[in-house]
């Protein structure tokens, strides 16, 4: 998979890139500091996937990928952000950005977000769950039934569903059935992020309603 890197700052470009080559399926075909430089790196290597910041010194990286998308580039954007407002956010989903990840994050969190946004899906930062919550005026875990909510704590605790199915005294399949409408109700793509929102949002046995 190559990469371009799309940052006004060399000490980020040089961490990203430092991250990226420790991964034997991950290449670091580029950088790039501003718009201009971004385009014609993207247009030159034709990477699968772009990590670029959201402010560019005067600039902005969601102007980059309107354009670069105007242009017919097919790679994929990953936004990096120490921003987690409400307008950027918004406006980022406006772009239909394939990833938005803070710059807080954990390399292990960016390699995730990478292969997920390879593979096609799309990814918030969890901690943007929170946020995404708030603009809607309620939770998604509003939808989920109580023993839905059961499986998604254990989910976030890291269990399997052998593990679930005996500490909730139901079947594998139904754990499957259940982790299946989680996934749907939260929005998610799979398992991981699932535990990963239920981590966001604290969600505990204490918290759970039976009304």
């Amino acid at each position: 998979m190559n990469i371009v890197i799309v940052d006004d700052h060399p000490l980020v470009r040089r961490g990203l890139a430092a991250v990226i080559s420790m991964q034997p399926n991950l290449h670091f075909a580029g950088e790039a500091t501003n718009g201009q430089e971004a385009l014609q790196v993207i247009e030159e290597t034709q990477p699968d996937l772009v990590l670029i910041d959201l402010r560019l010194a005067d600039e902005s990286g969601l102007d980059v990928i309107k354009t670069a998308r105007a242009r017919g580039l097919t790679s994929k954007f990953i936004l990096l952000t120490s921003s987690a407002s409400r307008e950027d956010f918004l406006k980022a989903e406006e772009v239909l950005v394939d990833g938005y990840v803070l710059k807080e994050a954990l390399p292990e969190e960016l390699l995730f977000a990478i292969q997920l946004v390879y593979k096609g899906r799309k990814y918030y930062d969890p901690g943007l769950m929170e946020d995404k919550m708030r603009m809607s005026g309620s939770s998604p875990t509003d939808e989920l039934t109580p023993k839905e909510k059961e499986v998604l704590i254990e989910l976030g605790q890291g269990a399997c569903n052998k593990d679930i199915a005996s500490r909730l005294f139901i079947s594998e399949f139904t754990v499957k059935k259940h982790v299946s409408q989680i996934l749907a109700k939260l929005q998610v793509a799979d398992r991981t992020q699932a535990a990963l929102y239920a981590n966001a949002v604290g969600l505990t046995k204490f918290e759970m309603s039976y009304d």
